[in-house]
């Protein structure tokens, strides 16, 4: 029997995911680490039961017609939790913001400086006080009539939709329509309005130009098409749209990134006429504070805000007070470059986390669970201290940290650890050791007690010598200004800087036209799909050879069923009940829609018949049910799958499934299914790989793993650039480019570039001293953390 006071969250029989019946007992009001390799089950047991079973518990508690209103976790497989307070998650969420979304509506900080424009504004002589909604570019009251609240408006040019005015209509002269059937339907409408589509282009009359590109009239007319002389000819009723109108509606409207992609390079976007990009009306941009507009000081750096006098009137001492304070958790987290107004969708996963970690500081919350989803990620070694600091004063004020993290100075500034293991999958789901950090070091079989207390070196590697080189620039975008970068080629570089210091941005420019790249691959950390229907095997191929080999089966080809019977996106062999999604959704009275498994084919996604034909004992369902691993075995004689298999296992993804949801999957996981999907392809001349934060969320031994393929790639005469913030990667490249000094205004210059050894020794360096610590002193290779 527990009493109310007991100082631990006890855990009994945790099976969600790959956990084995867990046991364990975690300390409240400390400030506690999950950790482990990954895919061990750290994150099932911190957010998929701890977090999930205080969630439920909570909804419990909330009438049935609110319940409806919030998303749901769902209720874990565990057999019992006591002790447990309320829960407040903070996970990296890889749901892409809104364009409207920015820093200042992520952290409220938006509202409080429309407050202060509000009561403490000086408005112009004799106009009316706006109302704080006045302020804001998202509203009907306050957004520019002209761009809607979005500060720059997208125009076009005859120059741009006619790049050779010596064309005719006929040859192809207005580039911008598109190509195909309806490029010729338009061009047989002008024929039958009475245009010259044979004339050049610059020849035509200059009031025909203009109505040709720019009318938003919408004219129809019977065509008589001219087509091929075997082709019946029809006459039809074809409506006129001027190549204006189609560029902006294929921008505006289209659900196909390839055909908006096109239609954006024929438009130029500008900063809107009527706000100048101020994204108000101007009734609101006429009001002042400090001299200042509210878009004007939207714009500044968050540590030169602060920095902002605080006015004469009382309302102005405590409106600016109050953002001041709230101000302040951002900047000391390493966020004081960012601005108000910067748009959300260009922050990192990382940034956004810690922004919604800042504003949690100042909900002065008492009593509650925090779990966080590696708070570290994208942070740079010199923000770590102040990571730290903020975990420990929310705990200070009386609550409970709980973190998944693989960063090892989080790891040894914990009080307790929670280490998950020993391997991923089905070769995890055990917990190792559960106590203080100190104790780790006693447990044989952690992988993160031989790296946290220095059991594992480096490998010695020999620095080598570039073969040529690609240089970018002069680059002037964000905060660079005219930087030229040179990359060497064919060797591995590592590309530091603090937060916010243009790391990203420089690598952006490397392009597939520049002199020496040759073949280009960018390996991000976006999904590889965004519905469940899209999983591991069908994004790298492998599944296309699976349903091959099912349909050479002698029952598949005794019932006539070929490879499209044994896909569970077309009808035929998949369950038509689920529509082969595997589960169905269920509609509650008064509660939120939730999903069950199909009653009909119990998630296995196909029909009966189809599930009656196996291969080697097992049906498709039961391989898409096989573990990477599993599957290397079950298909070792089969090469093309074997191929993929071994590409995955190479890159540490054995414990995924095959049929494991794109959903399910992290950043990191993508990001390495992506590398294992080019690592399977037969690779022909020089390939330039680009790569932004590889190692995010990855435990060291995973890391380990992955850097053995990228060096494999280097060796094998390709050339790796890498975005990177862990110095035993950067320790163990042949070139660093670091920038900075600083983030933001303060950032955007290199500051070194050199081997790992030579910006070890760079003064004025933010990463200088802690990869001093990481480069071997004879200054071959990283030396063990």
């Amino acid at each position: 029997m527990h009493t109310p006071h007991d100082p631990y969250v006890r855990v009994r029989g945790a099976r969600e995911h790959n956990l084995r019946g867990v046991d364990v007992d975690i300390p409240r009001d400390a400030l506690v680490v999950f950790t482990g390799v990954s895919g061990s089950g750290k994150s099932s047991l911190a957010f998929g039961t701890v977090y999930a079973e205080a969630q439920r518990r909570y909804f419990e508690s909330v009438a049935p017609y609110a319940r409806r209103l919030i998303h749901q976790v769902g209720a874990p497989k565990v057999g019992e939790i006591s002790g447990l307070p309320p829960a407040v998650s903070l996970q990296q969420r890889r749901a892409a913001p809104t364009a409207r979304s920015s820093v200042g509506t992520v952290t409220n900080l938006s509202n409080s400086l429309r407050m202060l424009f509000s009561r403490a504004g000086d408005y112009p002589p004799g106009a009316e006080r706006l109302d704080s909604d006045a302020f804001s570019p998202n509203t009907a009251a306050g957004a520019c009539p002209e761009c809607h609240g979005l500060g720059r408006v997208h125009r076009t040019s005859e120059e741009l939709l006619v790049p050779d005015p010596s064309l005719s209509i006929r040859e192809g002269a207005i580039a911008a329509w598109p190509g195909a059937w309806q490029g010729k339907n338009l061009r047989d409408i002008l024929d039958a309005l009475g245009h010259d589509v044979d004339r050049p282009w610059r020849e035509l009359p200059a009031g025909q130009r203009e109505w040709i590109l720019f009318t938003d009239e919408q004219p129809v007319v019977t065509v008589h098409p001219v087509r091929d002389a075997d082709r019946i000819q029809r006459p039809y009723q074809g409506t006129y749209m001027s190549a204006r109108r189609y560029v902006m509606k294929t921008f505006a409207d289209s659900k196909s990134p390839a055909l908006r992609a096109r239609a954006e390079g024929f438009l130029t976007a500008e900063p809107c006429p009527l706000c100048g990009g101020g994204r108000l009306r101007p009734e609101a941009l006429a009001v002042t504070f400090a001299g200042r507009t509210i878009a004007e000081l939207a714009a500044l750096p968050l540590s030169e805000l602060a920095a902002c006098p605080p006015g004469t009137s009382e309302a102005a001492r405590v409106l600016t007070d109050d953002l001041r304070s709230r101000i302040a958790p951002v900047v000391e987290l390493g966020l004081g470059y960012l601005s108000l107004d910067r748009a959300a969708p260009t922050l990192s996963a990382g940034e956004l986390q810690r922004l919604r970690l800042a504003t949690q500081l100042r909900s002065g919350l008492f009593g509650v669970v925090y779990v966080l989803d590696e708070p570290s990620a994208g942070l740079h070694p010199a923000d770590t201290e102040a990571l730290l600091t903020m975990l420990r004063r929310l705990k200070a004020a009386g609550n409970s940290v709980f973190v998944v993290e693989h960063h090892l100075d989080v790891v040894r500034g914990a009080d307790w650890v929670v280490d998950v293991g020993p391997h991923a999958g089905e070769h995890g789901g055990r917990v190792l050791h559960s106590g203080p950090v100190a104790e780790l070091a006693e447990v044989a079989g952690s992988a993160t007690a031989r790296f946290l207390f220095g059991r594992a070196a480096g490998p010695v590697r020999e620095v080598r010598r570039a073969r040529g080189e690609v240089t970018v620039g002069p680059v002037t975008r964000h905060n660079l200004r005219g930087v030229t970068a040179r990359f060497p080629l064919g060797v591995l570089t590592a590309v530091t800087g603090v937060s916010g210091s243009g790391k990203s941005t420089l690598i952006g420019e490397i392009t597939g036209v520049l002199p020496g790249v040759g073949r280009l691959v960018s390996v991000d950390q976006r999904p590889i799909g965004r519905t469940p229907r899209s999983n591991l095997a069908t994004y790298t191929g492998l599944f296309d050879t699976v349903r091959k080999v099912f349909a050479d089966t002698d029952e598949a080809r005794a019932r006539g069923y070929g490879v499209g019977r044994f896909s569970f996106n077309v009808a035929g062999g998949r369950c038509e009940t689920c529509q082969g999604e595997g589960f169905v959704s269920v509609e509650l009275l008064f509660l939120p829609s939730t999903y069950a498994p199909c009653p009909e084919c119990g998630g296995a996604r196909y029909n009966p018949e189809t599930l009656e034909v196996t291969y080697r004992g097992r049906n498709i369902a039961q391989v898409l049910d096989l573990t990477v691993e599993g599957a290397a075995e079950f298909f070792a004689d089969t090469p093309p799958v074997a191929r993929s298999l071994g590409a995955l296992l190479e890159v540490g993804l054995g414990y995924l499934r095959l049929g494991q949801p794109a959903t399910e999957l992290s950043g990191g996981e993508a990001q390495r299914i992506k590398l294992a999907s080019e690592l399977q392809r037969g690779r022909r001349g020089h390939t330039l790989y680009l790569l932004d934060e590889p190692t995010t969320g990855l435990h060291p031994a995973d890391v380990e793993v992955l850097m053995r393929q990228l060096h494999g790639l280097v060796d094998a005469g390709h050339t790796v650039v890498v975005v990177e913030h862990d110095m035993s990667v950067v320790a163990g490249a042949d070139w660093v480019i670091d920038l900075g000094p600083g983030g933001g205004d303060a950032g955007g210059r290199i500051v070194a570039a050199g081997t790992p050894a030579e910006v070890a020794r760079t003064e004025g360096s933010a990463t200088a001293p802690y990869l001093a610590r990481a480069v071997r002193p004879d200054g071959t290779g990283p030396v063990s953390d």
